[in-house]
């Protein structure tokens, strides 16, 4: 029974990123008007971006939660550890700077670089909205 809760916990959770990822998908799509031809060399390159960036930021959140885990809460951290965190950190945000840097060198010759900054900007309302949803539906319950 606990084995059958869980996935179907896990199966919710892998709806609810599926659908999540297609009102984005549609969303970025519309706010970039983007046409057949850009939107079919595009959306391989923006989907690997996008998995690589997720992957990146569950890698920074993973190591701090699991440093918190086993420490309950941050003053209960040593100094040597803090600056593990720290530098970890530090070093997936170069990645993820990197990674960028290399998608905007992949797409500037399939999009200009006002869509560019049209992306970036409708991936931040992007979030701002899902966030507002999802408020929303707090409150509600």
């Amino acid at each position: 029974m606990f084995f059958l809760v869980i996935s179907i916990k896990a199966q919710d959770r892998n709806k609810s990123h599926e659908k999540i990822k297609s009102l984005k998908i549609a969303y970025l799509t519309e706010q970039l008007a983007l046409t057949s031809s850009e939107a079919e060399k595009f959306w391989p390159i923006y989907n690997s971006f996008d998995q690589e960036q997720h992957e990146l930021r569950m890698k920074q959140r993973s190591e701090i939660r699991k440093a918190l885990k086993e420490k309950v809460e941050i003053d209960a951290i040593d100094e040597k550890e803090a600056e593990r965190l720290i530098m970890s950190k530090l070093a997936i945000d170069k990645q993820l700077y990197e990674s960028q840097k290399e998608f905007v060198q992949k797409i500037k010759n399939i999009i200009s670089y006002k869509k560019i900054i049209k992306l970036q900007m409708a991936e931040m309302e992007f979030g701002r909205k899902l966030l507002k949803k999802y408020h929303q539906n707090v409150e509600r319950n």
